[in-house]
């Protein structure tokens, strides 16, 4: 039986990592687990150390325990603390001698795919056996690549399937919001459920929920869903990122200076730091074109 199914005994600790409850994991019971399902929870575990900031307690915990799931979560948090060339020779290795293991998959597609690998990460999560994690992925992928016929397709194939999947509930919501429309309002169902129930509430879900009220319009409702993740937390790189979108749409300039030197702060090379400066280098390089010339 699928340990992430709904009658499976990981299905609570395997929602609970994608709504974003990373202390929910890392304070989950394994005592009483099969022992077929102890090294999966214990990847979760250690991948929610990762996600709260303790890569180096994850490698610290890891040791020199052998096999490939530990092998790929120690490259993930090599890559985490900003080891790229290290991290990415292992997952080269692992990809070679262990691409059929769903851990491999997972955190080597999503290396691959930060490092611009973007071939190399889709053949490793095609290899997949109806794993969702990678389903939701290749969907990102997709997405990032303007490609929402394919990731339409995909989420599509996977409810055919896993119809009561949470999974698949918030890949589907992913693709909604770049569908538009009446898919918005769809979207916001999905997040807002997640965000406002006690059980599942994270600043994860809160900050999806603040983007499905952004592209709605609502920007107070916004605005109060992102303070509120703020509150909860302030380092928060997805918080922070949009909530310099927000302030920006929002016209509050000085809102949106802070949040940015907030942004330098946690990830000086964070991806709309890097597509800003970017962006002021052309319209420079552009502007140098038309400056008056003196006589």
């Amino acid at each position: 039986m699928d340990p992430f199914s709904a009658e499976g005994e990981l299905l609570t600790v395997h929602n609970a990592f994608h709504q974003g409850q990373y202390q929910t994991v890392l304070d989950f019971d394994t005592s009483s687990l099969s022992e077929s399902n102890i090294l999966p929870a214990r990847v979760l575990k250690l991948r929610a150390q990762i996600a709260t900031g303790d890569a180096k307690g994850a490698i610290t915990n890891i040791k020199k325990e052998g096999g490939p799931d530990l092998a790929a979560v120690k490259a993930f948090a090599q890559y985490s603390l900003g080891d790229t060339s290290a991290a990415t020779s292992q997952i080269e290795q692992l990809v070679d001698n262990s691409s059929d293991n769903n851990t491999v998959q997972i955190l080597g597609g999503i290396v691959l795919q930060t490092v611009g690998r973007t071939e190399e990460a889709l053949s490793l999560l095609s290899k997949h056996q109806g794993n969702l994690e990678a389903i939701a992925i290749i969907t990102q992928i997709n997405l990032q690549q303007n490609r929402t016929d394919l990731a339409l397709k995909e989420v599509s194939a996977a409810r055919k399937w896993a119809q009561d999947s949470l999974l698949v509930n918030i890949a589907e919501s992913w693709v909604g919001m770049r569908v538009g429309g009446e898919s918005y309002q769809s979207a916001f169902y999905v997040f807002e459920e997640m965000a406002q129930t006690p059980a599942s509430t994270s600043t994860k879900s809160l900050v999806s929920q603040a983007i499905s009220e952004l592209h709605l319009g609502r920007l107070p409702e916004a605005e109060a869903a992102l303070n509120q993740a703020l509150q909860n937390e302030p380092k928060n790189i997805q918080a922070v990122a949009n909530a310099v979108v927000l302030a920006t749409v929002m016209g509050k300039s000085k809102e949106q200076q802070q949040h940015l030197e907030e942004l330098k702060t946690i990830q000086s090379d964070h991806a709309m730091l890097n597509d800003l400066e970017e962006k002021s280098n052309l319209f420079d390089s552009a502007a140098g074109k038309y400056a008056a010339k003196v006589a």
